[in-house]
């Protein structure tokens, strides 16, 4: 069975139990544009309501993972037209019912690679570009950032990855420690399939019922973290130096 949930995103099932959903913006490298977060969002509403999945698999195509917000919606944020909360889809994978792997054979990229964070199962690519780049543009991170990174980076390496804004390839991070694994781009999307496919050996129910255990503490703890960085966005994000920066630096 394949779904095209729209041009850009593509639901596939990988074997009984098991879907994909890739980010395949070609022409927006996997930016989180206004028709890239309607899409997800409704590809993990599609998965989530099908009762013989057991596993998610979340991707993107060739290099790129997920790259963050465009550069417009930084600016709308700047002006204070509009707030990273307006619109949830950091925390789709944490809120997926059943296990998440998030395959970033590519670049991730900001809230994109936080997005990927928030899986239960993260692969990354010795290749690739991790970033959590809010800084960067001098305001504090946000979609959840300060919660989920020293998370699962741990405390040292989350705290200078949100500070410094550092670009990171995936084979430094391997080196650095992170605590899940880091493969040649070409092996991380099978290593995911296997992962999923070990997933899909067991009972959906008993799936649902550990993940909504082991998440429980996360899920409980994001409002406040979420609250706390919109309340730092409403400090730090309306400055001039932002907004220059963010018309200066954008994609580079």
């Amino acid at each position: 069975m394949t779904h095209t949930a729209s041009p850009i995103i593509d639901i596939s099932e990988v074997q009984t139990g098991v879907l994909q959903i890739r980010m395949q913006d070609y022409q927006h490298k996997n930016l989180f544009t206004h028709d890239m977060s309607r899409a997800l969002i409704e590809a993990f509403n599609t998965v989530s309501a099908d009762s013989t999945c057991k596993a998610v698999i979340l991707t993107g195509f060739d290099t790129y993972f997920a790259t963050g917000g465009t550069q417009e919606d930084l600016l709308m944020l700047q002006e204070g037209h509009a707030s990273f909360s307006d619109n949830n889809i950091y925390a789709l994978a944490l809120e997926c019912p059943v296990p998440v792997i998030s395959a970033m054979q590519g670049h991730g990229i900001g809230g994109g690679f936080v997005m990927g964070l928030f899986a239960d199962f993260v692969i990354l690519s010795r290749e690739s570009i991790y970033t959590t780049n809010f800084m960067k543009y001098g305001f504090t991170p946000g979609m959840g950032a300060t919660m989920i990174v020293p998370n699962k980076l741990g405390a040292y390496l989350g705290n200078e990855m949100l500070t410094l804004a550092k670009r990171y390839r995936g084979e430094e991070l391997k080196q650095r420690g992170v605590p899940f694994p880091v493969y040649q781009r070409a092996e991380v999307l099978p290593k995911a399939i296997e992962i999923a496919c070990e997933l899909a050996e067991k009972p959906r129910i008993s799936l649902i019922k550990l993940k909504d255990q082991l998440t429980r503490t996360l899920r409980k703890e994001l409002p406040v973290y979420i609250e706390q960085e919109v309340a730092m966005h409403a400090e730090t994000f309306r400055q001039q130096e932002v907004k220059e920066n963010i018309e200066r630096l954008f994609g580079r």
